[in-house]
């Protein structure tokens, strides 16, 4: 599910992308600084030893009180990201025949003159082992089947079909917020303030969605900009980047794919569902 942790997350992975393009190795945007990014907010201490060695800060917290409820779509199951099954099969004449990867959470059927075989892939499956599940269930119904390899012949029909399919990862947005969100740069003095919270600025502006680890996306608006001196803090500088995110709370689950189905009249007219797989 998404929700607060990991737009926070989210922004921080923009953060380190904007000062370390190359990644850690190719050194920070900003020529000599080095920085820490992480959620949440310093402890004081900690803060202190790293001002005092020069090291940089960059916080990335959410702002308390700041969440509204933007709830405006349907509750309902969503599939973003459909996934294509990894097993083939195709028929030719009597014989169907499995290829490619037969990896959990896929179902393989045959289809012969109406009398349905379905096998859902277990550990260790391969195409072959799946053809030979398949005959021998076509056997039990009474379909005259043998496997050979990955193929399964039919000794008589008049129609064979195969199909493979794969099961789904589903999403609900069960609530919409918007919140803000501050990105703050803690640093020992104000040229590396003004450069780092400049280049997270820049990199910021130029995002309109932020991906979320369910798949969903988050509006990215800016909201505001604080740069503080205290004369208190006479070794801390610090720029407040404020931006609000319009994102979902939504849940997962792995929702199984149907393979075969069909229904059945009966003598008085009313419809009796027939689902296999």
């Amino acid at each position: 599910m998404a929700d607060q942790a990991d737009v926070e997350t989210a922004l921080a992975g923009i953060v380190g992308g904007a000062l370390y393009p190359g990644g850690l190795e190719g050194g920070c945007a900003v020529s000599g600084a080095i920085c820490r990014i992480y959620r949440g907010w310093p402890t004081p201490a900690a803060l202190d030893a790293d001002l005092s060695a020069g090291r940089v800060n960059v916080s990335v917290a959410g702002v308390a009180g700041s969440a509204r409820l933007t709830t405006r779509f349907p509750d309902q199951w969503s599939i973003p990201n459909p996934v294509q099954p990894a097993l083939s099969a195709a028929v030719s004449g009597l014989v169907a025949t499995f290829g490619g990867t037969a990896s959990i959470g896929q179902l393989a059927a045959l289809l012969v003159d109406g009398r349905a075989a379905v096998h859902r892939t277990a550990p260790g499956d391969t195409p072959a082992s799946v053809a030979a599940a398949l005959a021998a269930e076509l056997v039990q119904v009474g379909v005259p089947a043998a496997a050979s390899g990955a193929s399964v012949a039919i000794a008589a029909a008049r129609s064979v079909v195969a199909r493979v399919t794969a099961d789904q990862t589903a999403v609900r947005e069960t609530r919409r917020q918007q919140q803000h969100f501050a990105v703050t740069c803690w640093c020992a003095d104000p040229a590396t303030r003004d450069a780092i919270g400049s280049a997270i600025d820049g990199a910021l502006s130029g995002i309109d969605f932020v991906g979320l680890a369910d798949g969903s996306s988050g509006r990215l608006l800016f909201v505001a900009s604080v740069t503080s001196d205290r004369w208190e803090d006479a070794v801390l500088y610090r720029r407040e980047l404020t931006y609000s995110v319009d994102y979902a709370t939504t849940i997962t689950e792995t929702q199984p794919a149907m393979i075969v189905g069909g229904s059945q009249i009966s003598p008085d007219g009313a419809t009796i569902a027939n689902v296999l797989g």
